[in-house]
């Protein structure tokens, strides 16, 4: 299964017609699936500019940067410069691999004929979420925060969708997704 394939899918019409292209989005992308099934699978993850190699290579340039900065300090007379790089060091290469870590998290959104199903990836113990296709919203909420909050509700059941995404690829996915929803939801949105 290629995870790359960019959304070339027209959104407005249902079945989505393939000669109409969507702005491709790297951060949303389309999984391949069967054409007969009717269902539209997208891939949200954030941007991740940086593999496992790299992060590791950065992570040795700070520190080796962060050693000779000390040795010169050290070597100014300022006796504590490599006491504090042997407590800085372990501290930024724990925050880039925390970082790079949590670049990991993904969303999957299934829009079948009959229910939206949400997935968070890796699972770890996180449940899926459905909510039936004729009932649900598309929310986009602003909470003070300065950021856009794209929900999905239906039946009183709320579920934030995107959370990894940055807010205009948010925004970008609240279209795409009432777009989706709209020739088989009973809901119109404001």
């Amino acid at each position: 299964m290629d995870l790359g394939t960019p959304i070339l899918a027209a959104v407005a019409a249902w079945p989505y017609d393939s000669r109409i292209a969507v702005p491709c989005m790297p951060m949303i992308t389309r999984l391949p699936v069967a054409a007969e099934t009717g269902q539209v699978t997208l891939l949200l993850a954030p941007n991740r500019a940086l593999n496992r190699r790299q992060v590791r290579r950065l992570t040795w340039e700070v520190c080796v940067a962060a050693l000779l900065v000390a040795g010169l300090a050290a070597w100014g007379g300022d006796v504590f410069a490599p006491m504090f790089t042997l407590v800085e060091i372990p501290v930024v290469a724990t925050a880039f691999w925390l970082v790079w870590r949590n670049g990991g998290r993904r969303e999957r959104i299934t829009l079948d004929t009959d229910q939206v199903r949400i997935e968070q990836l890796p699972a770890k113990g996180r449940a899926v979420r459905t909510f039936p296709v004729a009932w649900t919203r598309v929310r986009v909420l602003d909470c003070g925060d300065g950021h856009h909050h794209v929900v999905l509700a239906a039946h009183g059941h709320e579920q934030e969708v995107g959370v990894c995404l940055g807010d205009d690829e948010r925004m970008q996915l609240s279209r795409w997704l009432k777009a989706l929803l709209s020739g088989r939801s009973g809901w119109r949105e404001s």
